[in-house]
């Protein structure tokens, strides 16, 4: 089934608060401490591992302004084995993959990964990948739930 229209209409005009919240967030992720590219690796494979066509379009098409290539944003869903990432890229996909999957065996983020993700970045930069993961999630119940319509401008993506 297409969809042609999104289930919700604007929600930053049924809560106004949401936009000063999206500012908040993108300034906090954007102070400088990890490449966007990083950030939005992870939030692309966010919106992968929730299974969300908006938010796999949209941080794609943030990719591709950042200058990722084409095989990068494309072995995202296959990055444990694929030749495209640095091992800091790698640990940032590790961090959101365990974040959101869970785990059998208990704790999803290890000390083991916590120590390697302190090997490639300090407190300031492991705080600001928090806040990206903790971006993506702010959203994505809005993505799931509201289904913007990937692709479409942000004025026009929402049922009027």
């Amino acid at each position: 089934m297409t969809t042609i229209e999104s289930r919700l209409p604007n929600p930053a005009v049924l809560v106004p608060e949401l936009k000063d919240i999206g500012g908040a967030l993108y300034k906090a992720t954007g102070n400088g401490t990890i490449p966007q590219t990083t950030i939005s690796l992870m939030q692309l494979r966010a919106g992968q591992i929730a299974g969300n066509t908006y938010l796999t379009v949209l941080h794609t098409g943030n990719l591709r302004k950042a200058g990722a290539t084409e095989e990068s944003i494309t072995a995202v869903a296959s990055w444990q084995d694929a030749p495209y990432f640095t091992d800091a890229e790698r640990i940032a996909l590790e961090l959101v993959e365990s974040v959101l999957t869970p785990n059998p065996s208990g704790e999803r983020v290890s000390d083991e990964l916590y120590a390697r993700a302190c090997e490639h970045y300090d407190d300031k930069a492991l705080a600001t990948l928090i806040m990206a993961i903790g971006q993506v999630c702010f959203f994505l119940p809005l993505a799931l739930i509201g289904k913007p319509l990937p692709g479409v401008s942000p004025a026009e993506q929402w049922r009027p």
